[in-house]
């Protein structure tokens, strides 16, 4: 077995603040990476501004991050990076902020290199610092190495090639209260499916499992709030739900994700359905084609008492999306022709398996 988790994690009140001179020792200059409001809004965005200012180090502001963020605003990002004397980068938001900031560094660093140095596999890569401060409770990416961006030519999703683990991930369940309802349910369901997804996995093992398990126990704790529209979630929710997303990422870590996030992204692409509600839409489809002694430690420790259950809460937090079938068949045609997507899952796929992932809530 091996586990491999470089990322130095900090979980408390005033994180920002308490590590300050830590996030400040990585370089001279950092590259806050951001999207257009929400960084500003929760607050997170100025905490880090004030622990750089009080210990002497300069920065600039990238505010311009989209929704799955693009291959050409990496290299936007990269061109601002450069000409700045960037030298250490802040992800500041949910998963697509934090996947930016990676592979802006990746580009930043190897600024001679061209957009396909992106996708490439060159052994002998570097890469600034990266931080990672999360805002929502979904992605994990704080703990992982993944970088995910979309890529239009392909109209799809794909990760990079190199596993660029932030230096530091700075946690602070306080960023969560100003986010709509809507993106916590969406990115708890994320959340989810890192978790089922690792745990149901060809590449699963103890330690993995590990952090799987602990992961759906804290999910667990949560799981009222979600349920409940109306609901205000508690301190301590918070907290189980930002804990929950980083334990899911640190699994996924090792394993990767398999067939849903596979799916999430043509979901994503073609209809814009936003990527944990994307991952959750086949989450059931693909727990009832696993082991069923996995599939139920999956469920139960989650808090559900069945596949059905758990596809039942999926309907009432996120809703059910409807997918044309040209869009289906595109979804099933992506994945098909993704091999270590296919080899991930820990059963024997092919278009027809897919077909009852992708069918088995319509």
């Amino acid at each position: 077995m091996t586990y491999y988790m470089p990322t130095k994690i900090y979980e408390q009140e005033e994180c920002i603040a308490a590590h300050a001179a830590e996030l400040a020792a990585l370089g001279k200059k950092a590259l806050l990476v951001t999207g257009r409001r929400s960084a500003k809004l929760n607050g997170a965005e100025a905490d880090v501004v004030a622990a750089l200012e009080q210990e002497g180090v300069r920065h600039a502001l990238f505010d311009e991050v989209e929704e799955n963020p693009s291959i050409e605003t990496i290299m936007k990002a990269r061109d601002f990076a450069v000409k700045e004397g960037c030298d250490f980068f802040i992800g500041i938001g949910g998963g697509s902020p934090m996947d930016a900031a990676k592979a802006i560094s990746l580009m930043a660093k190897n600024s001679d290199k061209g957009v396909d140095f992106l996708f490439g596999e060159d052994p002998s890569a570097q890469w600034y610092p990266v931080v990672a401060v999360p805002t929502t409770c979904g992605t994990g990416s704080e703990v992982t190495g993944i970088s995910v961006l979309t890529i239009h030519e392909q109209k799809t999703k794909g990760s990079i090639p190199y596993r660029i683990f932030p230096e530091l991930a700075l946690l602070d369940a306080k960023y969560l209260k100003k986010a709509p309802a809507g993106v916590l349910r969406n990115t708890a369901m994320d959340a989810l499916c890192h978790l089922s997804e690792s745990y149901i996995n060809a590449g699963a093992n103890d330690f993995s499992r590990m952090c799987a398990l602990a992961g759906l126990e804290a999910w667990s704790r949560s799981k009222a709030f979600l349920e409940d529209p109306t609901a205000v979630p508690e301190e301590e929710t918070l907290r189980n739900m930002l804990k929950a997303s980083t334990l899911g990422g640190m699994a996924i870590a090792q394993t990767g994700t398999s067939l849903p996030h596979g799916m999430s992204y043509g979901l994503t692409y073609f209809m814009g359905v936003a990527h944990g509600r994307a991952c959750g839409q086949f989450q059931a489809g693909y727990l009832a084609e696993a082991d069923p002694a996995d599939a139920e430690v999956v469920v139960k420790t989650a808090g559900f008492q069945s596949i059905e259950d758990l596809n039942d809460f999926f309907g009432k937090a996120c809703g059910v999306v409807e997918i044309p079938e040209e869009t289906l068949d595109a979804i099933i045609g992506q994945l098909v022709a993704n091999e270590s997507k296919l080899k991930s899952a820990p059963f024997p796929v092919d278009s027809n398996v897919l077909r009852r992932i992708a069918t088995y809530n319509q």
